[in-house]
């Protein structure tokens, strides 16, 4: 059956025809979830494209030989002192009473800690290592590193400090006196917890934090490193090639403006002209629609189709954004017009996307000098 005009122009635009199966929504529906699920692995927008189209491969645990080797190497050092406590326990008279007993705590404190060491290469290796999600897995080995440090050192204090009692007491008396000499290291060491658990950024994310600007290249336990982006000696988008440090704890009371947010790694921008009152403005609208959508292509209307799913979720959903690039014209404070274009690109490629649009922009408009007439002489 022949196709009206009306819908073989909205079957152009993307839209289905009437009566289409529901197997192409079911198809956008699962694209849209494989790139959800792709943005949880990575925040860079071509990783994101590409992981999202083609189909996703099974994650594949490998064991690596230098794993191995400290699993082997641990299990060895407790098996050694091991030996060396049966050793001593069976040949008494080879040393003293009170240095017997000095030298098997210590050896139990070393058998103690090589048994940790062992069975959490073991977890990090074999539990750890075979979750699929590269992010989750590189926070969880952090987290887990740090306990068993944590383990590692109370256990070898216990062993310093025959006496439990004034262990304890001692641990608790340095505890309260770092806390109040401490208070900003540990509220940083909080704050790294929560960037973890809530992620207002991660690594390799471009932000924005107070008067800070730049991508995360470190997120330590006290810290975050900053590659500057712009600055005072810079007005583009570029690396300045300064690093930015402030603690973690700037994050609970200052906003956070994350260009680069996993399910949505993109931002507006625009170019605007200013044009004569007498300018074809059909034409104008025209070319600079058509250089976007040559530059840009169809990754635009993906991308527009991600936020509105994900606008559909909110309440925001009724807001009206538009799959192709957009011009707007409006009156300038001066006696020109300005012709705007609106159009879709990844914060870090913004900067040369909108220098390649403008040079092919005003090449093409400049070809037309009767139909586009642009501010003359010393009065632009």
């Amino acid at each position: 059956m022949p196709s009206s005009k009306n819908e073989k122009a909205l079957a152009g635009r993307g839209w289905p025809h009437r009566g289409e199966p529901m197997e192409r929504r079911d198809k956008e529906q699962e694209n849209l979830s494989r790139l959800e699920r792709a943005a949880q692995q990575t925040a860079d927008p071509k990783t994101l494209q590409r992981k999202a189209k083609k189909p996703e491969d099974k994650f594949h645990f490998s064991l690596r030989k230098t794993d191995l080797w400290w699993t082997v190497g641990f299990a060895a050092g407790a098996l050694l002192l091991f030996g060396i406590q049966v050793l001593i326990n069976w040949r008494l008279e080879w040393l003293d009473a009170p240095l017997r007993v000095r030298v098997l705590n210590y050896v139990k404190g070393g058998l103690l800690i090589f048994v940790l060491l062992t069975v959490a290469n073991v977890v990090e290796v074999f539990l750890i290592g075979r979750i699929p999600n590269r992010v989750s897995r590189f926070n969880l080995k952090r987290i887990f590193r740090l306990i068993v440090g944590v383990a590692v050192v109370f256990v070898a204090i216990s062993v310093l400090f025959v006496n439990w009692y004034a262990a304890v007491v001692s641990l608790g008396l340095i505890s309260l006196i770092l806390g109040f000499a401490l208070q900003m290291p540990i509220s940083s060491f909080i704050a790294w917890i929560y960037i973890l658990a809530r992620a207002p950024y991660r690594v390799g994310d471009r932000i924005r934090i107070g008067d800070a600007h730049g991508d995360v290249v470190d997120v330590s336990y006290l810290d975050t490193t900053l590659w500057e982006f712009g600055g005072e000696y810079l007005w583009t988008d570029h690396p300045s090639g300064r690093i930015i440090k402030f603690p973690n704890s700037t994050v609970f009371d200052t906003p956070v403006f994350n260009y680069s947010w996993p399910l949505f790694p993109y931002v507006w921008n625009e170019i605007k002209f200013q044009l004569a009152y007498e300018s074809d403005l059909e034409f104008v609208a025209l070319t600079m629609r058509e250089v976007v959508e040559e530059q840009i292509g169809d990754v635009m209307g993906q991308k527009v189709k991600v936020y509105k799913h994900m606008l559909s979720k909110t309440p925001v959903d009724e807001l009206e954004v538009r799959e192709h690039p957009v011009v707007h014209f409006r009156v300038s404070e001066n006696t020109w017009l300005e012709a705007i274009v609106r159009y879709l690109v990844p914060p870090k490629e913004a900067g040369r996307t909108k220098t390649r649009l403008i040079k092919e922009m005003l090449a093409r408009m400049n070809a037309e000098p009767d139909r586009v007439l642009f501010p003359k002489s010393n009065l632009r």
